[in-house]
């Protein structure tokens, strides 16, 4: 385990460093035993996690399954060093067409795992001479077997659940394949778990990693409709566990390693939410009042996500951002926050595009702001403020003057 461990913790590493290595790692089935480490002893059933070969539209075969991290890691080694028709000048670009056919493809692939088992057999000699097996024949999770895993510390089943999540959050990163991998795996329900109780002594790590995984996905999510209605439907209770915890952290509102991540995932799940879904709004408004301003920051632009025009619930969550008081505090920071000036002022121009009858706003004195602001130079020069504000501005001069007759 604790090699498998130093593997996870490579794959993150190689992911981090090339879309490339990204590519390969999810097209040989990496994302299936990374998930099958993340399970075990997570939640029930781990093994029926199934997590199938990645495709790439710019693959022109799937690699067959492998049966362990090892293996997928040596036949890649294997594959560069012996694969005369491959380009390695570059590392960096991203996977190209074959031009051979499939028989020419088949041959390959053959000749790649005759390779692969040869040096796997071969490892089991010493000096002519055989050596027993010392560990259970790996299984198709990735894992030694329940007994193996049940006589290792829990330091060291935490470290490798650790690195597991680790990998699995940067293999994510920008790849729908990837997260759509992970969705259909029952992966959620464990980071959710393990968002919610760590793991051992490794426990912090284990959140941390989880969290960045869970952001990383959301990010991908919100700009693919069909992984948001498979992956975080609001019937899922994957989805419904994730929440739920993403709620509980930004509820609480301590400033750790998690906040950050959880409050992107939220504003990233913007569109996702039905409108008698409102409890997402409160906690993200609290932490506008005298935060962090990386906070604050994170938090405003979650709510602008709420409230754009692109979300087809922007009234409802514009109607619930003042109800709970967001308004006083967005003409504060647009007056007083430097690092989210222009960021509270977008947010604070939906408000007023799409609720300006609003009395809390004339309290507010958000009118008077919107004009402060447009006489500000470096406001302005800002494409989104240069488009929202004039209509903002009018239509609150516009229900006010109404109102005051």
């Amino acid at each position: 385990m604790r090699v498998q461990a130093a593997v996870a913790d490579a794959i993150a590493t190689l992911t981090e460093q090339s879309t490339t290595c990204q590519e390969l790692f999810a097209q040989n089935n990496a994302i299936r035993y990374l998930v099958g480490h993340l399970a075990s002893g997570t939640i029930q059933e781990h093994s029926r996690y199934s997590v199938g070969s990645s495709t790439s539209k710019n693959s022109a075969a799937v690699p067959q399954p492998m049966t362990s991290l090892h293996s997928v890691v040596l036949a890649k080694t294997l594959s560069m060093r012996h694969g005369s028709d491959r380009d390695t000048s570059s590392t960096d670009d991203p996977p190209r067409m074959s031009n051979g056919s499939k028989a020419d493809l088949d041959a390959k692939r053959n000749q790649m795992q005759s390779v692969v088992q040869s040096a796997m057999a071969a490892k089991t000699k010493t000096n002519g001479s055989l050596v027993q097996h010392f560990r259970p024949q790996l299984g198709t999770s990735g894992s030694s077997g329940r007994g193996a895993r049940e006589v290792e510390d829990p330091e060291t089943k935490a470290h490798l659940k650790a690195m597991a999540a680790k990998a699995l959050w940067k293999l994510a990163r920008n790849h729908l394949g990837v997260c759509k991998s992970i969705t259909d795996s029952r992966a959620l329900l464990c980071f959710a778990v393990l968002l919610e109780k760590g793991d051992g002594g490794m426990g912090t790590w284990v959140q941390h990693f989880s969290a960045m995984a869970i952001m990383e996905i959301c990010r991908v999510a919100e700009h693919s409709l069909g992984l948001r209605q498979s992956a975080f439907k609001p019937s899922s209770p994957a989805a419904k566990a994730v929440v739920d915890q993403l709620l509980h952290i930004v509820s609480k509102g301590d400033f750790d390693d998690l906040l950050l991540p959880c409050i992107t995932a939220l504003g990233c799940l913007a569109r996702t939410f039905t409108a008698s879904e409102t409890r997402m709004i409160a906690p993200l408004v609290e932490l506008l009042d005298e935060r962090e301003p990386l906070v604050t920051k994170e938090a405003v632009v979650a709510l602008t996500k709420f409230s754009c025009t692109e979300n087809h619930l922007h009234v409802n969550h514009c109607k619930a951002i003042v109800d709970n008081g967001g308004a006083r505090h967005l003409v504060q920071l647009v007056y007083l926050g430097d690092e989210v000036q222009i960021e509270a002022l977008i947010l604070l121009c939906y408000i007023a595009l799409h609720v300006p009858e609003s009395e809390e706003l004339a309290q507010a004195g958000v009118l008077a702001v919107l004009l402060w602001a447009s006489k500000q130079a470096h406001m302005v020069q800002d494409m989104r403020v240069e488009v929202l504000l004039p209509d903002a501005k009018g239509r609150l001069e516009l229900f006010q003057s109404r109102a005051g007759r």
